[in-house]
Parts: structure tokens; C-alpha cells; sequence
């Protein structure tokens, strides 16, 4: 059976569901649960307000809305029937259709802006652990976390804070920071506007920012770091990883397997407890330092100012500002590459 209902039959013909006004408790303008087993859908979006979906509820969905006044309306709190008349600018839909979860609040196609009666809806759902999830906000943040499957979710003004997901999860902010902790498989995040901070994550992991550096820690996967405007630093990274700055230093450390970073404006410093299939190092600002274990086969092109590396059981060339050649007979490709600072290994 399709169900589509607007807030007012929300109110009269919900399955579970509660109206009071917005205090300074925080309590929910409207409570709404779902019991269907068959769900296994969830679509929000508002234009004004934050999303949190949190899953790991035996069965069933709870969702709960809240509207707040604006931050520059002047008041704090507003009293029901302020609610009731600041509503009757959006269309408030709040149900199911099929095997989908639906909570929606969008300004009517029309309306005039009134700053005096700006309101912020929010919503905060607590749905079982095998969920699908589609948010989008304009003007608040995204937190999301345990659940498994496909999650999508974008804002254009605020944070995602994203814990405990397991499946292909694709997050995406305009103005904000990003937060990612404890989730696997199919990661790829990106800001045009904040720093990323990624921690204890496994599988194939993207994470992007125009506007900020990019922490890691406990990766391991198939890994691709890069921002324009800020540092990357890490440690613990196993597998593969792609890391790149526009604008600031690179520092890694204790990396395990196959490592590929660049800076155009600062230095880069690394230490590998391993090496993986290619060490591939470069920098245009600033010069390269790397720590890493000499005993196994190598490849060597090295470049820079000066270059100053301990050599045994070497062949190949070795000038002031090259080495090029094999290390114990050859085998790893092992690229750096300094265009105005020094190079130093084991130094």
C-alpha cells in the first residue's frame, strides 16, 4: 500500500506519532514510528536544518522532526502556535512509499523570505542497521552512523560526522568539515570548504578537500588522499596510498605497501616501516626526508639539490644532486624527486 502524507494527516493518521512545542529541552516537534519489516529505504532532506540518522534499532524507524528559530531572529525558542505559522510556508511530508522511509520539509515554490520568521527543520532518525540511505541538506550538518549498505548524502553548509558504516558510502560538502571513523568497503568523501580527519578505516577510500588538510590514521586499503589547500599527515597506513597538497607539507608515518605523494608547496617526510610495489616521492617547494628499511632489491632515482643516501651493494651513478641505479640488484621503484630542496634517506 502506498502511503504519502502531509504533516497534518501525519498528525491525525500516524501510526505513532506526538505534536508539542519546540523548548529548550530539545524535545521533537513531531515523533513518528514506522514498524514495517519490509522497510529498508530512508530519503531525507531539508533546506534549513541538520540530519542524523543512526541505525542499530532491532525494527523499526523512528523519526523525529524539530524546528528551531534562525540564529538571527532573535529568539530561542518559539511557542506552537509560532510553529504552526512559520509551517505554513513548507510542505512537511513525513511517511512511506513501498519499501521507503520518507521525511521531507521544503519551502513551498512561491513564498517570500522572512528573515523575522526564519526557522530552521531538523530531522533525527533512529531506522535498523541494513538501511539505504539518501539525505540532502542545504544549511546544516550530516551525522550518520552504524549501518550497512548504500549511503548518500550531501550538504551545502555544515559537517559530515560519519561513524560506522559498512557498505558504498559517498558523502559530499560544500562548507564544512568531515569527520570518518570505522567504516569499510566503498569510501569516498569530499569538501570544497573544511578539513577531513579519517581514522581506522578499510577498503577503497577517496577523500578530497579544496579548502583544508586531511589527517589519517589506521588506513588500509586502496587509498587516495589530496587537497588544495592545506597538509596531509598520517600514520599506520597500509596498502596502497595516492596523496597530494597543493598547499602544504606531507608527513607519513609507519606506512606498510605501496606509497605515491606529491606537494607543490612544502616539504614532504616520510617513514616506511615497509615497502609495497613503488615508493614514488615528489616535491617542488621543499626537500624530502624519508626513513625506510635498505635491505631488499631497489630501483633508485633520486633527485634533488643534494642527495645523501648510505649505499651497499650498489650499481648505478651517484652524484651531488642524482642516484640512479640498483640497490641489492634491483626491484622496487623507488622515485624522489625534489625540484628546489635536498633529498635524504636514512638520514
Amino acid at each position: 500500500m502506498k502511503i504519502k502524507q502531509l504533516l497534518s494527516f501525519v498528525f491525525a493518521f500516524g501510526i505513532v506519532s506526538t505534536v508539542s512545542a519546540q523548548n529548550s529541552d530539545e524535545k521533537p516537534y513531531v515523533t513518528k514510528s514506522f514498524n514495517n519489516t519490509a522497510l529498508n529505504t530512508l530519503t531525507v532532506e531539508t533546506s534549513g536544518g541538520s540530519i542524523g540518522v543512526t541505525g542499530g534499532k532491532n525494527t523499526g524507524f523512528q523519526v523525529e522532526m524539530f524546528v528551531r528559530p534562525n540564529n538571527w531572529n532573535g529568539k530561542s525558542q518559539l511557542s506552537k502556535e509560532e510553529i504552526e505559522d512559520r509551517l505554513e510556508d513548507y510542505d512537511i511530508l513525513i511517511g512511506t512509499e513501498g519499501t521507503k522511509v520518507i521525511a521531507t520539509a521544503k519551502r513551498k515554490s512561491g513564498t517570500k523570505w522572512d528573515n523575522s520568521k526564519g526557522i530552521s527543520i531538523s530531522f533525527k532518525i533512529v531506522s535498523p542497521r541494513n538501511v539505504a540511505t539518501n539525505l540532502k541538506t542545504s544549511g546544516g550538518s550530516i551525522r550518520i552512523a552504524s549501518l550497512t549498505g548504500d549511503q548518500n548524502f550531501t550538504t551545502s553548509g555544515g559537517s559530515l560526522k560519519v561513524q560506522d558504516l559498512e557498505g558504498s558510502i559517498t558523502g559530499r560538502t560544500s562548507g564544512g568539515s568531515i569527520d570518518v571513523a570505522n567504516c569499510s568497503k566503498n569510501i569516498n568523501l569530499s569538501t570544497s570548504g573544511g578539513s577531513i580527519k579519517a581514522s581506522n578505516l578499510f577498503g577503497i577510500i577517496e577523500l578530497k578537500t579544496s579548502g583544508g588538510s586531511i589527517e589519517l590514521n589506521k588506513l588500509d586499503g586502496e587509498i587516495a588522499a589530496h587537497t588544495s589547500g592545506g597538509s596531509v599527515r598520517g600514520d599506520d597506513i597500509k596498502g596502497s596510498l595516492n596523496a597530494g597538497t597543493s598547499g602544504g607539507s606531507v608527513r607519513l608515518a609507519n606506512v606498510s605497501g605501496s606509497l605515491k605523494a606529491s606537494t607543490s608547496a612544502g616539504s614532504v617526510e616520510v617513514s616506511m616501516a615497509k615497502l609495497g610495489k613503488y615508493l614514488d616521492l615528489k616535491s617542488s617547494a621543499g626537500s624530502i626526508r624519508v626513513s625506510m628499511p635498505l635491505e631488499s632489491g631497489m630501483d633508485l632515482n633520486l633527485r634533488g639539490n643534494k642527495v645523501s643516501i648510505p649505499l651497499k651493494n650498489f650499481d648505478g651513478s651517484v652524484e651531488k644532486d642524482r642516484v640512479n641505479g640498483k640497490l641489492n640488484g634491483g626491484g622496487v621503484p623507488v622515485t624522489l624527486s625534489a625540484s628546489s630542496g635536498s633529498v635524504y634517506v636514512n638520514q
